[in-house]
C-alpha cells in the first residue's frame, strides 16, 4: 500500500514538471496541497522534494499556483521535519511576501504558516517588525476570518513591546495611501 503512495505522489510531481498546460498545473498543485494535509504522506512528500516545489512555486505569476503552494506548506509545517526544512531552506521570507497576495487564501495560509514556523530561533523573523504592523493592519480589516487571524498572530506571538512599536511607526507611514500609476 505505502509503495503504491509513493508512486502516485510521484506521477503527481511528474506531470506537474512535465506538463505545458496551466490548468494541469493548478490541478496537480492542489491534489499536492490536499495530500499534505495527510501525516502519512509526510516521509513520502520530503522525499519528492515537494517542499522545495512549493518554495519555489511561492514565486510564480499565477495566484492559483501561489494559493495551492502555499496551502500545501501551511499543512506540511506542522510536523517537526518539514518546519525545520523550511526554516533552514528561507522559507519565511517567501511566506511573509504572500501576505501582499490579493487571494484571500493565499494570505490566510501565509498568516497560519507564519504561526506554525514560530520557534524561539525563527520568532525575530516571523515577527519581524514589517510583519507585525502588517498584522495590526489585518487585525482592522472587515474580513473577519482575516482579522480575527491576524488579532491571534499579535496576542499569541508577538510581545506587546513589539505591537507597540509597530503602532507607533504605523502612525507615521503612508499605509493605506494608495502610490502613483505610471
Amino acid at each position: 500500500m505505502e509503495l503504491g503512495r509513493l508512486e502516485y505522489l510521484q506521477a503527481l510531481v511528474t506531470e506537474f514538471q512535465v506538463t505545458d498546460s496551466a490548468d494541469a498545473k493548478e490541478q496537480v498543485l492542489a491534489n499536492l496541497a490536499n495530500f499534505a494535509y495527510d501525516p502519512q504522506n509526510y516521509e513520502h512528500l520530503r522525499r519528492l522534494q515537494v517542499l522545495d516545489l512549493f518554495l519555489d512555486t511561492l514565486g510564480e505569476d499565477s495566484e492559483a499556483l501561489v494559493e495551492f503552494a502555499m496551502g500545501g506548506l501551511c499543512n506540511l509545517c506542522l510536523d517537526k521535519a518539514n518546519k525545520e526544512y523550511i526554516l533552514e531552506a528561507n522559507g519565511v521570507e517567501s511566506v511573509i511576501n504572500c501576505l501582499s497576495s490579493p487571494n484571500e487564501e493565499t494570505v490566510m495560509s501565509a498568516v497560519t504558516t507564519l504561526m506554525y514556523l514560530s520557534t524561539p530561533q525563527s520568532r525575530r523573523q516571523t515577527t519581524a517588525l514589517p510583519v507585525v504592523e502588517c498584522m495590526l493592519r489585518f487585525s482592522l480589516s472587515a474580513n473577519r476570518r482575516l482579522s480575527n487571524l491576524a488579532t491571534l498572530f499579535l496576542e499569541d506571538y508577538c510581545t506587546p513591546l513589539q505591537v507597540e512599536e509597530a503602532r507607533t511607526l504605523s502612525k507615521h507611514t503612508a499605509v493605506g495611501i494608495p502610490l502613483p500609476k505610471d
